[in-house]
């Protein structure tokens, strides 16, 4: 288990970095969305380029793939419903809350739980590229086009084209599709900026905990947001691989131990970037990061590898 405590102690040592930052005032009464936005603008576009440039495409048509989707896709779906007939939600909380209910934290805590408990660190892969390619940019394409100015509908609909995280993706997925490399030059100071990006949105989310209430997660909004994703997505994704596919014991394991990271730190960035939902993905992070360490323990116990 030591993966997992370390994959913790990372995230809870940058967040109360961010904690204090934010109680003494040091970044002053903007800094929480400056860091924010460095990160959206800057950190994430290159960390999507540096990520992607490598990565297996093949991945992209594999039964990991399809084990890892299933159990998004059935999160997505029930929030979706709920949130839109029974509350009324706009579309910013719509696509903050499925993200929340959804995207998993693969990046700072899944890697160290795929290096220490999973001992394969491409175990987050799937997820990794699941949600650069797909979620994020179709996700943030729609609060583009959401939060665009009125005028021709032209322009709207070309908005998304100009994001930063959906040009980096897209870069990333060039460069992987056609086995280019960046030079030198280009591929140095992308992999610093690409730096940015896992600490900044750890800091500007512990920025945001100061003044803030704990009592965040009894709403209603967030009570499902991380019921999906801490109990609902680890189970659809073991029922998936082990019954449906039938895939190995191992297989099986290290895609439910993915399944069942917490909600990663990039929903609260892009609440903040848009405006949107702030509270439901600021709280659904905590509370899925708290759930997570049990969860995992229990998957640890409970299924063979």
């Amino acid at each position: 288990m030591s993966g997992v405590l370390t994959g913790f102690v990372v995230v809870a040592s940058l967040v109360a970095v961010g904690y204090v930052l934010g109680r003494t005032g040091a970044l002053g009464p903007t800094g929480q969305v400056v860091v924010a936005r460095l990160v959206f603008f800057v950190g994430s576009p290159a960390l999507l380029v540096q990520t992607l440039a490598t990565a297996d495409v093949a991945v992209l048509f594999s039964s990991q793939l399809l084990v890892t989707g299933s159990g998004v896709a059935v999160c997505l779906l029930v929030w979706l419903l709920v949130a839109r007939f029974r509350w009324r939600a706009d579309r910013g909380a719509l696509v903050i809350g499925a993200l929340a209910a959804s995207f998993v934290n693969a990046a700072n805590i899944g890697l160290p739980v795929a290096a220490y408990v999973l001992g394969d660190l491409t175990a987050v892969l799937p997820a990794l590229l699941l949600q650069m390619v797909v979620l994020t940019p179709l996700a943030l394409g729609v609060l583009d086009v959401s939060g665009a100015p009125g005028g021709a509908s032209l322009k709207r609909a070309l908005t998304p084209l100009v994001n930063p995280m959906l040009l980096g993706a897209a870069v990333g997925v060039l460069l992987a599709v056609t086995g280019w490399r960046l030079p030198a030059a280009v591929a140095e100071p992308v992999g610093l900026l690409a730096g940015l990006a896992v600490p900044g949105a750890l800091i500007s989310f512990g920025i945001s905990l100061h003044g803030g209430s704990l009592a965040g997660w009894r709403r209603p909004d967030v009570l499902l947001a991380t019921g999906l994703k801490a109990l609902v997505q680890p189970l659809v994704t073991w029922a998936v691989a082990a019954h449906v596919l039938g895939l190995a014991p191992a297989t099986v394991f290290a895609a439910t131990v993915v399944a069942a990271l917490p909600t990663a730190q990039n929903v609260f960035t892009f609440a903040v970037r848009y405006g949107v939902a702030r509270d439901l993905a600021r709280d659904t992070v905590l509370a899925t990061t708290v759930l997570a360490g049990p969860v995992l323990v229990a998957v640890t116990l409970l299924l063979p590898r």
